[in-house]
């Protein structure tokens, strides 16, 4: 099945979504890639999801990327004598390390960490930002806080500290014990949550060791703050704009999508804009215009992946809110004016040889209307330098290895395909022209452009281009 859009569209599965049914109906509907929340996900369920997506795979016979997302640190207060309380503006009110129920004055905050690490004038966000304190005097085991702006407070609530860096990492307990479980699955992508310092990858890559790619999810100022370190360590990257939107001024975030966007293109690295995408489809079959074109503003920026959250996981219209996102991504890309606000945002390729094939076979692609250009890629490296040229033709990527295809899913503007790896140059033409044919990118007479490594087989060799016609029957003209 061949889509007619180039960004991929992400669906996060959950109770409206969780049978094989449903998600076969998603992917219809334009889902690429499905996201399994592990903050709402056991272990079990983890795997029945897993199991289920493999089996729509091999029923529509495309490969489908599956991205893991773990919890990462959730930091509550505690919990409170009467379930709530009411506070006041300008009042005093502590959280401490006191195991008794919470009143009016004060509440346990069970996390040292805070605790010790927060300093006077730091502000503490409560409830995703309802509830705001500031720090006035801390001692290591308390915080004594005047209220700033809000006035409740109940059991259990997040906290939020956009002005303190914690010196924890960003896999808890539960995380490990997750991540485990599903690098065992074969998912493709594991999102980090809350990752603050490029340290936070490195516990996350050990336990991986290659058998999944790490997406960094970008939702804390001190992330912001080390965004380039923090791309150069990270396969991918979210632009993950509700708790984005809670630790940093709300005004600032659109801003700071685009510096991530436009940060990861030129790195060459998938981003993935989410949260609130088509938020009011949780209850209504049709978006609202200002979602619509929120979606839109992620397209136009060149953002590999827009992605549904609750929408489609516990939504009341989940394949309606996949289908709205495929229509408003498949007439964004149609505008008149897409290609020249994606040219006008393309950065200089690096001076390596395949970034310079990669950058040649655009470049030639667009200038001859060439139907495709088809990149023979073992690692997946091949296809992100493709995919980073941002072409106006599509990319087929072709791969003898399924996780690999799996994993390019994700990625801008690229077609994957499985083929097993071709004998000789003549083969690797003939295969390349028989999928363009076969997948509907071209026509008998149509002409395609192949990228490569010669010699065949060898892995980060991209070194050479051929254009090819394709036959009648779908075979290579040489």
């Amino acid at each position: 099945m061949r889509r007619s859009r180039k960004v991929k569209i992400l669906a996060t599965l959950g109770p409206a979504s969780s049978d094989e049914a449903m998600i076969r109906k998603l992917f219809d509907a334009g889902a690429d890639v499905f996201r399994i929340n592990m903050s709402h996900t056991d272990h079990d369920s983890m795997r029945t999801l897993v199991g289920r997506i493999r089996s729509v795979e091999e029923a529509v016979g495309r490969p489908i990327g599956i991205l893991a997302d773990l919890q990462g640190p959730k930091l509550r207060v505690g919990k409170f004598a009467n379930g709530k309380e009411e506070l006041t503006v300008g009042q005093t009110f502590t959280l401490d390390d006191n195991a008794d129920l919470g009143t009016s004055v004060r509440v346990h905050l069970p996390h040292p960490e805070i605790l010790k690490s927060v300093q006077e004038g730091h502000r503490l966000l409560i409830d995703d930002g309802k509830l705001e304190l500031r720090a006035v005097k801390t001692d290591g085991k308390s915080i004594v806080c005047t209220v700033v702006a809000g006035n409740k407070i109940s059991d259990k609530k997040g906290v939020s500290l956009p002005d303190t860096d914690l010196p924890v990492g960003a896999l808890t307990e539960k995380d490990r014990k997750d991540l485990d479980a599903v690098l065992e699955t074969g998912v493709d992508w594991v999102a980090l949550s809350f990752i603050q310092r490029p340290e936070d990858l490195a516990e996350a890559r050990k336990i991986a060791q290659g058998r999944a790619l790490l997406l960094s999810k970008i939702e804390k100022p001190q992330a912001v703050a080390r965004l380039a370190e923090i791309i150069e360590l990270s396969d991918a990257l979210m632009v993950a704009r509700g708790d984005l939107g809670v630790e940093m001024p709300i005004e600032s975030v659109p801003g700071i999508q685009k510096q991530i966007t436009r940060a990861a293109r030129r790195a060459g690295k998938p981003v993935v804009v989410a949260t609130q995408m088509l938020e009011s489809m949780i209850t209504a079959p049709v978006p609202t215009r200002a979602e619509v074109s929120d979606v839109a503003t992620a397209v136009f920026e060149g953002a590999d992946a827009i992605m549904l959250s609750a929408e489609s996981a516990a939504g009341q219209y989940p394949v309606e809110s996949v289908a709205t996102m495929n229509r408003i991504a498949e007439r964004v890309e149609k505008d008149p004016t897409y290609p020249g606000i994606i040219n006008a945002q393309r950065s200089q390729p690096e001076a390596t040889g395949a970034d310079a094939i990669s950058l040649a076979a655009r470049e030639i692609a667009e200038t001859l209307k060439l139907s495709a250009i088809i990149t023979y890629t073992a690692s997946g490296t091949t296809g992100l330098r493709a995919a980073r040229e941002r072409p106006q033709v599509p990319i087929i990527a072709l791969s003898p290895i399924l996780a690999t295809a799996r994993r390019l899913s994700m990625l801008w503007g690229t077609h994957c395909v499985v083929s097993p790896d071709a004998v000789d140059l003549d083969d690797m033409v003939d295969r390349a022209c028989n999928v363009a044919f076969n997948e509907g990118f071209a026509a008998g007479g149509d002409r395609v452009i192949i990228t490569a490594g010669v010699p065949l087989r060898t892995p980060g060799s991209t070194n050479m281009l051929r254009i090819a016609y394709v036959g009648p029957e779908g075979k290579g003209s040489r």
